[in-house]
């Protein structure tokens, strides 16, 4: 799925990679385009972002292998600015942003993991990245205690990271980070 700004008139463009929860996977891609970063793009007509999201069939976790593939094909056919390419997801789809950062973590300008989990061995692959984590402190479906961890250790390996805990917060932690327009300035105020 993708979304092209009403903004675009050429050259080349921010992306932003919307990887998507379980609830969002399956074969109804418009599914994907429920919760996350897609009803600020549609209220704000200068939003600048391309944003594009692949589906995830059921019963599977995000595969940074595969995702790179994807990509490599969609940057050939849209008009992506290289060195502004931005990844987020919420909740399988969080956990999927940090699996992919950690396995490509020069392809992000920065990266925006949600309500998200990784039991990834290598945090410091991340050490040179921009990160902005949020999660709700009462999740009752990826505990914050799962997440925190991976947050601490990519902070102490030199990462660039802010944690936003929202402390009455559940699993939909989204609603919230991507109804902030600070979300999207702190994106564009990074580049590779």
């Amino acid at each position: 799925m993708e979304y092209i700004p009403a903004s675009y008139h050429g050259g080349k463009a921010p992306v932003i990679i919307f990887l998507h929860g379980s609830g969002e996977a399956g074969s109804d891609v418009t599914r994907v385009m429920g919760p996350g970063p897609w009803a600020y793009a549609k209220a704000h007509p200068d939003f600048p972002f391309i944003i594009l999201a692949p589906q995830q069939p059921r019963d599977e976790e995000w595969e940074p292998k595969r995702l790179k593939e994807w990509l490599d094909i969609a940057e050939a056919r849209i008009p992506a600015d290289k060195h502004r390419i931005y990844l987020t997801g919420l909740s399988l789809g969080g956990g999927g942003a940090w699996a992919w950062g950690i396995h490509q973590p020069r392809r992000f300008a920065a990266i925006a993991p949600v309500s998200g989990y990784s039991n990834a061995k290598t945090p410091c692959a991340l050490k040179n990245n921009h990160i902005w984590a949020f999660h709700g402190e009462t999740d009752d479906v990826v505990p914050i205690t799962d997440e925190r961890p991976l947050v601490d250790a990519a902070k102490v390996c030199g990462a660039d990271i802010t944690y936003t805990v929202y402390p009455d917060g559940n699993h939909n932690a989204w609603d919230a980070t991507y109804a902030n327009p600070a979300l999207y300035a702190w994106f564009l105020d990074h580049k590779n």
